[in-house]
């Protein structure tokens, strides 16, 4: 996994009415803990969290986080991102502290390598999944685990169990799940159509719950 280092500062106030003030400051409200410490509350410039995320391992990268007068840095990862679902902003991030050499439980995404013969045919490529959970100690952990569909034809899929899995790496989603398949071209046709009818309008007035990536947390915002 790659290493980032990102600064945050560390804030007092806590609670829904307090991350509501510090977004319309410009930052963004955090948590990090893990190891039984007490947990911090963080806030985060939008910039340096946006870089962070725009590196090639993304969400699944091992941050060096270092609180702001800090010298002493803290290995962690990004547990859990909460979006505006209307600007697809970030609101809310939650890091969790990691040593390198623990074993963890994190999601990694699956890239779709090649052209397939069924799209080559005519064909159209559904992908179910594009992230998996997998298990093993951070630093043995891959940005990324590639799936070759080449050889991947009309009406043929590939499952969780066609992953090539490194050395010291133990995927705990079902083998059967599915990751992607080709669709002949008339039933992606139809697919596509029936997913438009199947739209029903949102009221305006339903207010826009905020997006969840990673583990769901309940209660009041930290």
């Amino acid at each position: 996994m790659e290493n980032v280092s990102i600064v945050v500062h560390k804030r007092d106030a806590t609670g829904t009415r307090a991350a509501k003030q510090l977004r319309k400051s410009g930052l963004i409200p955090g948590m990090l803990y893990g190891h039984g410490k007490p947990a911090t509350h963080i806030a985060v410039e939008p910039n340096v969290l946006r870089d962070a995320l725009g590196t090639s391992a993304g969400m699944h990268a091992v941050l060096d986080v270092k609180l702001e007068g800090q010298k002493r840095g803290h290995k962690a990862i990004i547990k859990e991102l909460a979006l505006d679902k209307v600007k697809h902003t970030v609101i809310h991030v939650d890091l969790e502290e990691v040593r390198l050499d623990e074993t963890i439980e994190t999601r990694v995404a699956v890239h779709f390598e090649g052209e397939s013969k069924g799209v080559k045919a005519g064909g159209v490529l559904d992908e179910s999944i594009r992230e998996v959970t997998v298990k093993g100690v951070v630093t043995r952990i891959p940005e990324h685990l590639v799936l070759d569909i080449t050889e991947l034809d009309v009406n043929g899929t590939l499952k969780v169990a066609d992953l090539q899995v490194p050395d010291g790496l133990e995927i705990l989603d079902d083998p059967e799940e599915v990751l992607c398949s080709v669709l002949p071209p008339r039933k992606a046709a139809e697919e596509a159509v029936e997913g438009e009818e199947g739209v029903e309008p949102v009221p305006e007035a339903a207010p826009a719950e905020p997006e969840l990536v990673g583990r769901k947390e309940t209660g009041e915002e930290a």
